[in-house]
C-alpha cells in the first residue's frame, strides 16, 4: 500500500452510512450516504472531490448491511479495511469516548485507521461468497418461519388457512437452499474436505458446518483461535474494579450467524462430545450457571472446529483436537 495522509472511517447503518476524512492536518470532512448503489458511486465522486482515491478506508464486519459496499470499494482498487467492531470499541475506550453517534463513530473508525493500519480486506473467493448468500438466505427464511409460526397460533378461519399455505411455501424454500448448499459445498473439494473435517466433531451437524465454512473463511486471516473467538463475539467482557468483579457476558460484537449457528450444537455437545462433555461437567462443579456453561461450550467447539480445519485432520478425542 502507498503511504497516504488521509484516512476514512465508514459506519454503516441499514439505510445508510456515515463518512469521516481525516486529513493530515488532523481534520475532519463528514458526509452521509445512503447504503445503495447509487450511494457507493455518490462516495466515490465525493472522494474524488477531495483528492482522496489514494485514501486508507475503514470499516466494521457489520454482516449483511455493510457487504456489498466493501466489494464496491475492493472493486475500485481502493484501500479498504474491514475489523472487528471489537478492536474499534477498545480503541475509543482509550481515548475515553463518549459522544455516541453515527458521525462520532465514522470519526472514531478514521482515527483507529490512522493509528493501527489494518491490514486490507481481501474479498472472499466466489465459491465463499455464493455459500455466505445461500447461509443469509437461510437464515432469512427460518426467520420467516418462526414469524408465520407465532402468526399461525393466533390465527383462524381463513386467515389460518392462508398462513398454512406460507408456511408450506417457506418450508419448501427451506429444503431447496439447504440442497443448494450441499450441492454447492459438494462440487467445491476444498470446501467438501473441510466440511468433513467439522463433521468429524461430535454436535457439529451439516448446517452448522456450512456456516462455520461461509464466515470463517479464507482461515488464513485468524493467526490465534482467540481471534476466532472473539470475531464469532464470544469472547467474554470483563468487568472488574478493584475488589468487586461483576458478572462476564460475552462481548456480542462479533458475527452473529456465527453465535446462532453454535447455540444448539453446543447443547448437543455437552451430552454427546466427550471433550465437551467432560470439560462442562468442570464448569458445573465449580459453580458455574447453566447457561455460562452453554456458552464456554460454545466457545470450545469453535476450538476445535478452528483446529481440525488448521490441522486438516479429524476429531480425536483422545487429543481433543488431532
Amino acid at each position: 500500500m502507498t503511504h497516504t495522509t488521509f484516512f476514512v472511517g465508514i459506519d454503516v447503518a441499514k439505510a445508510k452510512f456515515d463518512v469521516a476524512l481525516l486529513n493530515a492536518e488532523g481534520k475532519y470532512r463528514s458526509k452521509v450516504f445512503p447504503n445503495t448503489p447509487p450511494g457507493y458511486l455518490q462516495l466515490l465522486e465525493w472522494l474524488t472531490r477531495h483528492d482522496a482515491l489514494e485514501a486508507h478506508l475503514c470499516m466494521e464486519t457489520t454482516g449483511i448491511y455493510g457487504r456489498a459496499l466493501a466489494h464496491f470499494l475492493a472493486q475500485q482498487q481502493l484501500f479498504i479495511s474491514v475489523v472487528n467492531p471489537a478492536q474499534i470499541h477498545a480503541f475509543g475506550r482509550t481515548e475515553l469516548n463518549r459522544a455516541k453517534t453515527d458521525k462520532a463513530d465514522a470519526r472514531l473508525i478514521a482515527r483507529y485507521c490512522q493509528m493501527h493500519r489494518p491490514a486490507l480486506w481481501v474479498p472472499p473467493a466466489e465459491e465463499i461468497a455464493t455459500l455466505q448468500a445461500l447461509v443469509q438466505r437461510l437464515e432469512d427464511l427460518l426467520g420467516l418461519q418462526a414469524m408465520e409460526n407465532n402468526r399461525l397460533e393466533a390465527a383462524a378461519g381463513p386467515a389460518r388457512e392462508s398462513v398454512a399455505a406460507v408456511l408450506q411455501f417457506i418450508q419448501q424454500q427451506i429444503e431447496m437452499v439447504r440442497l443448494q448448499i450441499h450441492i454447492h459445498i459438494d462440487q467445491h473439494p476444498d470446501l467438501k474436505s473441510q466440511k468433513e473435517l467439522l463433521s468429524s466433531i461430535p454436535g457439529i451437524g451439516g448446517n452448522t458446518a456450512a456456516t462455520l465454512l461461509a464466515f470463517l473463511s479464507p482461515l488464513e486471516r485468524f493467526h490465534t483461535v482467540k481471534q476466532v473467538v472473539a470475531y464469532a463475539g464470544l469472547n467474554p467482557r470483563i468487568r472488574q474494579s478493584g475488589q468487586w468483579a461483576g458478572k462476564s457476558p460475552i462481548a456480542k460484537t462479533g458475527n452473529v450467524l456465527l453465535r446462532k449457528a453454535l447455540y444448539l450444537p453446543a447443547v448437543v455437545a455437552k451430552r454427546h462430545n466427550p471433550v465437551i462433555a467432560a470439560f462442562c461437567d468442570r464448569l458445573l462443579a465449580r459453580g458455574k450457571r447453566p447457561m455460562q456453561v452453554v456458552i464456554a461450550a460454545m466457545r470450545r467447539l469453535l476450538h476445535l472446529a478452528f483446529g481440525v480445519l488448521k490441522s486438516g485432520q479429524p476429531f480425536n478425542p483422545n487429543f481433543g483436537v488431532a
